[in-house]
């Protein structure tokens, strides 16, 4: 196989998957993004820092990491649901709003880690996060 015949076919692949998730848009992007940043300062605050609170030791942990993967995939597939039922009635309102939620989510998460990490955080960040938290906690996820 070669060089074009690979991605022909990673393109046709990865076309499939973005349809299923209601197609590659900001949205799903910004999630993506916001996933990836979530994980690799995650690493960072444990392998660099050693502040993790996912850990006793707060260092590295293969199952920890393996656990936020996992949280992640989950996490996709609940917003690969949400599309589904989005298409049965004809709307966009729940894939979206539950994009939002995830987005939200890993922004508690990439705040937290910086925090961790001793980042100062500018407090308009800090008070939108507390908002969030709020939230959060008031029931809005299972």
């Amino acid at each position: 196989m070669n060089s074009r015949e690979l991605c022909t076919y990673v393109g046709v692949i990865g076309g499939a998957i973005a349809g299923l998730f209601g197609g590659w848009d900001t949205a799903l992007q910004t999630l993506v993004i916001f996933m990836a940043v979530d994980y690799i300062t995650g690493l960072i605050v444990a392998g660099v820092f050693h502040t993790s609170p996912k850990t006793k030791t707060g260092t590295l942990e293969s199952r920890a990491g393996w656990k936020g993967l996992c949280r992640k995939g989950v996490s996709l597939l609940v917003v690969l649901v949400a599309c589904r039922l989005d298409a049965i009635i004809g709307s966009s309102f729940i894939r979206d709003a539950t994009v939002i939620a995830f987005v939200c989510n890993e922004t508690i998460s990439i705040i937290e880690n910086a925090g961790l990490m001793g980042v100062p955080v500018p407090k308009v960040l800090v008070e939108a996060v507390d908002v969030l938290k709020r939230s959060r906690d008031q029931k809005d996820f299972l």
